[in-house]
């Protein structure tokens, strides 16, 4: 069994992929290719934005936002600790300094009741993640953020494809952010991302930066990178596409499945009022997840943890002075969470047998915890 299913997914969409590599490959043109001016625009009306902006990476795509809004040293950017290590680092790269808010239990993604209390006269922008593919409450984010004069930035990198009452990720906020890792719900064959605003001037440096800070050959207006998104990566992320939406909605469907039959033997993720959730990871929380995981493996099912260190642990981040136990739910969370099996062709006999895997781990936890008794 996959935990993700690349290889089935290829051979669905394999001729037209192909072809789109094809057409690279024939016309030469591997760097800012048309088909990189195609995958905006097709981009930009999915997201429901104005500008769509192609990089070379999700990590790449944050740290061109944080310097395209004016971020570096001496500036606070409000994130998450509960989270893959990126979100962060881009913030200490352009010399910024993180400030983490603890997340909410049910949705794993930062608790706005908490965000307010973290903002102080050095806050530049508020970085949340929609973590495992959820969108956090923008809404009350974003009333937040104007009422302090600061924008906010999503880390769409595993929301791709979600809404909040009927807007999609990456559209809610000042600029949106997305991956195309090959593991993401919109994935390409290698690294890639992409930017999302409707501000006409920012989506100008957005590119200039992309392109080693300048819009035309030989005329640098601003410190960039060479943060461009090959164009055989977008010619397969246009050949995608076109099934997204579908995918989409099978991944909803296989989330709520797994959500219907483990509910009672463990704690499944909500869907927030207003969302809905793509499913990057289906991820549940269970009692001795050592066990749950080992059990899984001896059956031949995959599963994985996201994450099992909170940032505020990581040696990279102990100057900012966290103490284990400043953030509770993220610590909580780390030590709870594991993933199962997803992607949108997962079939329903291969999606109860990782129910039914679980089903017996956790009950042989209950008995050894009853025998101990």
């Amino acid at each position: 069994m996959q935990f993700i299913d690349l290889k089935h997914q290829y051979s669905l969409y394999q001729d037209q992929i192909d072809q789109r590599m094809r057409a690279v490959l024939d016309h030469g043109r591997f760097i800012m290719g048309p088909e990189i001016a195609e995958l905006e625009a097709g981009l930009a009306d999915y997201a429901g934005t104005k500008h769509a902006v192609t990089v070379s990476s999700g990590t790449a795509s944050l740290e061109i936002a944080l310097r395209a809004l004016g971020i570096g040293p001496g500036d606070e950017v409000v994130t998450v600790p509960f989270t893959w290590i990126s979100s962060a680092e881009v913030i200490k790269l352009v010399g910024a300094t993180p400030v983490f808010v603890d997340i909410e239990a049910d949705s794993f993604n930062m608790d706005v009741d908490l965000l307010e209390a973290a903002i102080t006269p050095r806050t530049k922008a508020i970085l949340p993640v929609c973590l495992f593919g959820q969108l956090p409450d923008l809404a009350g984010m974003n009333r937040i953020a104007a009422k302090h004069g600061v924008p906010v930035l999503e880390d769409g990198a595993q929301s791709f494809g979600a809404t909040q009452n009927g807007r999609r990720s990456c559209s809610l906020t000042t600029v949106g952010s997305t991956s195309f890792f090959p593991a993401k719900p919109l994935g390409c064959f290698g690294d890639g991302g992409a930017l999302f605003t409707d501000d006409d001037d920012l989506a100008t440096s957005l590119r200039a930066i992309r392109t080693h800070g300048g819009t035309r050959r030989h005329h640098h207006t601003l410190v960039g990178t060479n943060g461009r998104m090959d164009t055989l990566q977008a010619a397969v992320v246009l050949a995608k596409l076109p099934h997204f939406e579908q995918e989409v909605r099978n991944r909803g469907e296989i989330g709520a499945r797994y959500s219907d039959l483990l509910r009672d033997d463990c704690d499944v993720p909500e869907v927030d009022v207003g969302n809905t959730h793509v499913y990057a990871q289906y991820t549940i929380r269970v009692p001795d997840r050592d066990f749950v995981a080992a059990s899984l493996k001896e059956q031949g099912i995959p599963s994985a943890v996201y994450y099992p260190k909170c940032l505020h642990e990581q040696p990279i981040f102990a100057d900012l002075g966290y103490e284990y136990g400043a953030f509770p739910e993220s610590e909580k969370a780390s030590q709870e969470v594991l993933s199962l099996p997803m992607h949108p062709f997962l079939s329903e006999s291969d999606q109860d047998r990782v129910v039914g895997a679980v089903k017996s781990a956790i009950a042989n936890i209950d008995s050894r915890a009853a025998q101990a008794a």
